[in-house]
């Protein structure tokens, strides 16, 4: 199992020099480029008063999305009370989490787990999750952005949903890798594209667009690119750009995505070649251009 020198790129963040260093170990070129910064939001009066509902139970469940989500939020309030307050008012309502990455905080407080959302850990597991439970006033402790399919599908079941809004997804404040892995694409210097989360794949056609290359990053993407997809949220975020992953792993974390791939990927590279020579799917057109950007006749 290698990527044998395969060029391999990776728009991870939080966890870029272990992606690297999991790529290098597996025999690939790695080629990581940070593509989103978690910012925490400026106004800390919404977290606040989170926890004065909480404690005037006006929630009885609370779905913690994310770990980075939680920890925000307790960073934040703890610096305006004691955290055994910020504990206390957790453990007043039923915890659903979005898969273990929540689950280390609220075990360091103290604070009980009602339901741990199964793999692949995608919206409609949480739905089902909370569908079979009795507690319909809902609080959503956010991630990057707001989740409005399933806001619309817990308000389906009968629930009141609130979302709390901790943080934000935005670009990183160094855009230069994220600019190079865009130029690299678009210039066909990448074999492989590790995908674990869909905000990578907006940012870097919002890169790509602002370097008029956007159309050419997608169609040697899906023409000449080996493209992995970490689970289903990320495949659904790549189709709907006309990039259908040619490799999924058997379960929706970075390590056996990045496996799978260099498993997969050098095979898959052929047969896409291969497609490309037989005609099967056509070479990128230089005539197609970006809003904005001028193209050649």
């Amino acid at each position: 199992m290698s990527f044998a020198g395969l060029r391999v790129l990776s728009l991870e963040s939080r966890r870029a020099k272990e992606m690297e260093g999991m790529i290098l170990r597996l025999g690939g070129n790695a080629l990581v480029a940070p593509s989103v910064q978690e910012r925490p939001l400026d106004d800390h009066g919404e977290a606040l008063r989170f926890i004065g509902r909480l404690e005037a139970d006006e929630f009885n469940l609370l779905i913690c999305m994310t770990g980075a989500g939680l920890t925000f939020l307790r960073d934040l309030v703890v610096a305006h009370m004691p955290v055994e307050r910020f504990a206390a008012a957790l453990r007043r309502v039923a915890i659903v989490s979005r898969g273990p990455k929540p689950i280390p905080l609220l075990r360091s407080l103290n604070v009980p787990v009602a339901v741990v959302v199964p793999e692949p850990n995608t919206w409609k597991e949480i739905v089902e999750a909370v569908e079979a439970r009795p507690e319909r006033r809902i609080a959503v402790q956010e991630y990057g952005r707001p989740n409005l399919e399933m806001n619309a599908a817990l308000r389906a079941l009968g629930a009141t949903v609130t979302p709390i809004a901790i943080y934000r997804w935005e670009l990183p404040e160094d855009v230069e890798p994220l600019r190079e892995a865009a130029r690299r694409l678009a210039a066909g210097d990448v074999d492989v594209a590790l995908f674990t989360s869909s905000i990578q794949l907006d940012h870097l056609l919002e890169v790509a667009r602002d370097l008029c290359l956007e159309p050419e990053v997608i169609e040697r993407l899906r023409t000449h690119v080996v493209i992995a997809s970490v689970g289903p949220v990320m495949t659904a975020a790549l189709e709907s750009h006309g990039l259908p992953p040619d490799i999924i792993p058997n379960h929706p974390k970075m390590g056996s995505l990045v496996k799978a791939s260099a498993e997969s990927a050098a095979e898959v590279l052929l047969t896409k070649r291969f497609a490309l020579k037989a005609g099967l799917n056509p070479a990128p057109q230089n005539d197609i251009g970006s809003a904005g950007c001028e193209t050649t006749d």
